[in-house]
């Protein structure tokens, strides 16, 4: 995708995130998600440092990041981010540069240790069958990509998703 291809995406989801009174957090891209008016930015390691995105979307733009170890969440949090993105949990596709694979107990060490003092997303290869476990590890939610943009059946994949995170009641 270009980055005019990923502007009018963004454009589209914010109109149908406002639509459905959902946030919409743009990946990467300070600019993007300044132009769609997002409610937020997640920013990877190699992306720009959350105080520096903060002082140019301001106090009302939700800043997240990704993590791999206990100093890259120590480091965001001094960093001001509003939550953290812990992973991989499994190996994924979706990003070219991947960091050493967490697994489970990785997941629940990181979510022990902070995930009383900031939100916690599990991310990075994420299957159906893994919500369940990885919701008792102390982490507030999981990102999910690959499980349904594969998926023959993006509408029923993601109505099981939300039902395995309780946030409906049935599919």
């Amino acid at each position: 995708f270009s980055k005019k291809d990923k502007f009018i995406l963004a454009t589209k989801f914010r109109e149908i995130t406002l639509k459905n009174d959902m946030l919409l957090i743009i990946n990467d891209y300070i600019d993007i998600a300044l132009a769609v008016s997002a409610d937020g930015v997640h920013l990877g390691k190699e992306d720009m440092n959350p105080k520096e995105a903060g002082k140019i979307l301001g106090n009302n733009f939700i800043i997240g990041g990704s993590s791999n170890t206990m100093d890259d969440v120590q480091r965001l949090m001094n960093n001001g981010v509003d939550y953290i993105g812990i992973g991989p949990y499994h190996f994924t596709s979706t990003k070219e540069k991947i960091n050493p694979v967490l697994g489970f107990e990785g997941i629940k060490i990181i979510a022990e240790k902070f995930g009383n003092n900031i939100p916690m997303i599990a991310i990075g290869g994420i299957n159906l069958e893994d919500v369940e476990s990885l919701m008792q590890t102390g982490i507030q939610g999981v990102a999910i990509s690959s499980a349904i943009n594969l998926s023959d059946d993006k509408t029923s994949t993601t109505k099981r998703f939300l039902a395995s995170l309780g946030m409906i009641t049935s599919v």
